[in-house]
């Protein structure tokens, strides 16, 4: 994300929108390098083909011009790239601002060509940065302020040059670009909003997706999806992450008992108790039923056994689930490791399941004792 306020302000969306959809918004502007090589084209040989028309120092300053910041956006553009697959910082700020200098070169273009009295100059500046624009709103649209200034800068003095060029018939001009410049901004707002809303709307699916709908928790999905891409770089780094198999002691006689209205409810409190205990760096989900999984991330993982005692204890405190039903229940939980040797999640919860059945068989054992 850009750093700079000027920047910032550039990108910002038109809405508020969450960082993650915000980054990926900023994240098509770098787009793809063909796309940006035939921008490059357009306007080097246009201004190449003008300076050895006009070997002046204004289209000479034009030409070098062009190249100094087509090149520098090239150089930041594969830069960009390649740290971002790295996972370093790029240099957004710097690339943001260049996008609108590119535009106020090709507008100079114009504009010293228009005042050229050559027909051909101006025909020829002028297209090119008509087909700029394109590209600008095409490529762009994620941020409509930049559309709107690049577009500015690169027609906008086509209307100086018009009025100074002293041809009655490019006052045409004046009408056509203020007009275009307005289209072209309000149809890469309604991209925009159209790319935003279908964003939020893969995020809303996403979610639903890898979520347990009654409790908010991670599902099965949400589970195997965070410990293979979250804790993959943690658990190479620190210990193994342990994981924690929930099973709860007597919900079938609450939920038999009293419902399923009050049996979601219990859930329901069980999973809000479970996150306060996990805290914010673990990933607590629902398996199904009532079986839960909390994985705790290295180096900040208590001591196992002593949170999973913690937990218990937790659960075994009264739930209240309406003003007149008010219920005990217990837990049972066995213990494995997510280590960064390549363990599967799904053998870990495994022998996480088969040692919570243990100690439930072993609680079961105790209280016949008793």
């Amino acid at each position: 994300m850009p750093q700079g306020k000027l920047a910032s302000w550039l990108v910002y969306p038109g809405r508020d929108t969450p960082l993650a959809i915000r980054a990926a918004l900023v994240s098509t502007l770098f787009g793809t390098l063909p796309i940006f090589l035939g921008g490059v084209f357009n306007t080097i040989a246009v201004a190449a083909a003008l300076a050895y028309r006009h070997p002046s120092p204004l289209f000479l300053f034009w030409l070098f011009s062009e190249i100094a910041v087509c090149l520098a956006r090239l150089v930041l553009l594969v830069l960009s790239h390649r740290r971002a697959e790295q996972g370093k910082p790029t240099p957004t700020d710097l690339y943001i601002l260049l996008a609108p200098l590119w535009g106020a070169t090709v507008g100079y273009g114009a504009l010293i060509s228009a005042t050229s009295g050559d027909w051909v100059a101006a025909t020829l500046s002028f297209l090119s940065a008509a087909a700029m624009v394109g590209g600008i709103c095409f490529r762009n649209f994620a941020a409509p302020r930049l559309v709107a200034i690049m577009i500015f800068l690169s027609l906008g003095p086509c209307c100086i040059g018009a009025v100074l060029s002293g041809e009655p018939v490019l006052l045409l001009t004046l009408v056509q670009i203020p007009f275009y410049l307005f289209a072209m901004s309000v149809a890469a707002k309604k991209l925009n909003v159209m790319l935003i809303s279908t964003m939020e709307a893969e995020r809303e699916n996403d979610r639903r997706a890898r979520h347990d709908g009654l409790t908010g928790l991670l599902n099965r999905a949400g589970l195997f999806h965070a410990v293979t891409y979250e804790l993959s770089e943690a658990t190479h780094k620190g210990a193994g992450a342990p994981v924690f198999y929930l099973d709860l002691d007597g919900f079938k006689a609450v939920n038999d008992a009293y419902g399923h209205e009050c049996g979601d409810k219990l859930l329901i409190q069980v999973a809000a108790r479970l996150r306060h205990l996990a805290g914010p760096n673990a990933l607590v989900a629902r398996m199904g039923g009532d079986e839960f999984v909390i994985v705790d991330q290295p180096p900040y993982a208590a001591e196992p056994r002593a949170f999973a005692n913690s937990v218990i204890a937790e659960i075994e405190k009264p739930f209240h689930l309406t003003d007149d039903v008010t219920v005990r229940i217990g837990a049972s939980i066995g213990i494995a490791t997510v280590t960064g040797d390549g363990s599967a999640i799904d053998t870990v919860l495994e022998s996480a399941d088969v040692a919570m059945y243990e100690a439930k068989r072993n609680k079961k054992k105790r209280e016949l004792a008793t």
